[in-house]
């Protein structure tokens, strides 16, 4: 087995073909089901009519009966950091990323999830600055990149040499030059478009769904909204429970949680108990030799009502959803 070695190129070669075959997908389902699909950046003139401006700087002018906006998000930029989706690139350009905060897995992880999770990438070789704010980034000319880093609170600074900088730090909604304030739609803090419970804004015949507002920005997230929205539209009943939407780290070993974790419990003052099992009694994990896992369930303390799941091993994601249907 000496001759195993990693082939990059052909990783990143079915990649860019397996990239390639769902966004071709997605045309094909337009065309099958007579979806007009114009690309060109929108903007809404009047309520009933949205322009759209092509690459070669024509317009195309479209009426319309109803408006469903769901042009999603782009990258944050970060001061002292310019992209160039090279050696310094970003979640648009490379969907790879675990978020670093004060803790590993983002902000809604269980806390004793997340530590497991750390203590586990460690051992694999990662190392973490936890607690610390990158103040800027610096292209040598070898090709490689200077970033400077200093605790989060001020303090000791240091230089980092890294062959790729990927930030991650967070998106917004991509709502700029929609035409929105024209019609007295003010965006909330944070760029997100207001709308009620059947995802109106406050002109009715314009929906907005998706990363432009509030929830998770997820892909299975605005898949719902859109279904959700568009039979609302039609007439039929409009309902959707964001504490059931779960979220997924897609690496080994995968990280899944939905519903609520223990520190929200506590913040919340629910009631609750916690239900724990470690992988080294499962059958299979023990087999693979991957035990180093754990699925940790609060429930609310007289009912047994499930409250939410986290679960920290392989299959994860795929486990999670079996998760969402008892969390429902």
């Amino acid at each position: 087995m000496s001759e195993v070695h990693l082939n990059l190129e052909k990783m990143i070669e079915q990649k860019s073909t397996a990239v390639k075959a769902l966004t071709g997908g997605i045309a094909h389902l337009f065309k099958q089901n007579k979806v007009v699909h114009i690309n060109g950046y929108a903007k809404i003139m009047v309520k009933n009519q949205v322009t759209a401006t092509k690459a070669n700087g024509s317009t195309q002018v479209i009426d319309t009966k109803n408006i469903l906006i769901t042009t999603g998000s782009e990258v944050t930029p970060l001061p002292g950091i310019t992209i160039d989706e090279d050696t310094i690139v970003s979640s648009t350009d490379l969907v790879t990323a675990v978020e670093f905060l004060g803790h590993v897995g983002g902000v809604k992880i269980d806390m004793e999830i997340s530590k497991n999770f750390q203590r586990i990438l460690q051992k694999q070789g990662f190392k973490f600055k936890l607690n610390t704010k990158v103040t800027g980034a610096t292209k040598k000319s070898d090709g490689k990149n200077d970033v400077s880093i200093e605790g989060a609170s001020g303090g000791k600074t240091e230089v980092i040499t890294c062959d790729v900088v990927l930030v991650c730090i967070d998106r917004r909604p991509f709502t700029k030059n929609l035409g929105l304030e024209e019609f007295g739609i003010e965006l909330k803090p944070g760029g997100r478009i207001p709308v009620n419970t059947r995802f109106q804004t406050k002109i009715p015949n314009i929906y907005a769904i998706g990363d432009v507002v509030a929830g998770p920005m997820l892909a299975h997230k605005v898949e719902d909204e859109g279904i959700i929205c568009v039979e609302g539209v039609a007439g039929g009943a409009v309902h959707i429970d964001y504490n059931c939407v779960p979220s997924v780290i897609y690496m080994h070993p995968e990280v899944a949680w939905v519903g609520k974790s223990e520190e929200q419990l506590k913040e919340e003052g629910i009631e609750y108990k916690v239900g724990k099992f470690p992988f080294t009694a499962n059958s299979r994990a023990k087999t693979n030799a991957d035990t180093d896992s754990l699925v940790k369930t609060p429930v609310e303390k007289s009912m047994d009502r499930v409250l939410g799941t986290h679960i920290l091993g392989s299959g994860a994601g795929e486990m999670i959803n079996e998760a969402t249907l008892a969390l429902e």
